[in-house]
């Protein structure tokens, strides 16, 4: 769509960009300790503590996913095993992109510098952007702007840093929940819902809806 002209095109990364596979591994991880018939609801309330420890003060990411998992732990009447939170971490720089990301985010990067604003911590987040296959102007983290999205910190600390106003942005992400309702919120017009089955979107958010990267391409005409 031509009316589509941002100064920078912002990201989401986890879930967005890279596949997180953290419902995977948990899956993996807890299947003799889960009751059966439960793991559905295990992944979901494990999403849900993870949203819940990112809204208070900034705290380091491993410490939201261990508080989150130990939370889901005790709601779902199982012993909490601190190693698993810390595997769980530490798995996270190792995980690639969704397969349509890296060639139509090439073609993206050639007409608009890519930026990116990650809930993640520093010695995690560049393992990731390397897998992606696209060259990136700025990388900003939850650590950086000390506050996890959707607080409004971390997009106010990413336009600060970049002197952008929220009209030349275009945000791209998977999640109304974490971006696209703060990115409304903040005046950020132009938004990209990249749909991949993880929570409803909502029209009344005003956003450009595809199915993954290749789709953003299109918009663009690129």
């Amino acid at each position: 769509m031509t009316e589509l002209r941002p100064k920078y095109i912002t990201f989401d990364c986890y879930g967005t960009l890279t596949w997180f596979r953290i419902g995977d591994l948990t899956r993996e991880m807890l299947a003799e300790r889960v009751l059966v018939g439960t793991m559905d609801a295990f992944i979901r309330d494990f999403a849900a503590y993870r949203v819940d420890e990112v809204l208070g003060a900034w705290q380091p990411y491993v410490d939201v996913i261990k508080n989150a998992l130990e939370r889901t732990c005790k709601r779902h009447g199982i012993p909490f095993v601190e190693a698993e939170g810390q595997r769980l971490y530490d798995a996270v720089p190792t995980w690639g992109p969704h397969p349509d990301v890296p060639e139509p985010l090439r073609r993206v990067a050639q007409r608009y510098p890519l930026v990116i604003l990650s809930n993640a911590s520093d010695n995690q987040i560049h393992h990731n952007v390397r897998l992606l296959g696209a060259p990136f102007h700025a990388v900003f983290t939850a650590e950086q702007a000390r506050s996890y999205k959707p607080r409004m910190r971390g997009f106010e600390y990413m336009m600060e840093q970049l002197g952008a106003r929220p009209e030349e942005l275009l945000h791209v992400s998977s999640s109304l929940r974490y971006d696209l309702m703060t990115a409304k919120d903040l005046g950020i017009r132009d938004k990209v819902f990249v749909n991949r089955n993880y929570e409803p979107g909502n029209p009344a958010y005003e956003y450009h809806e595809v199915t993954g990267i290749d789709g953003l391409a299109r918009l663009l005409g690129v």
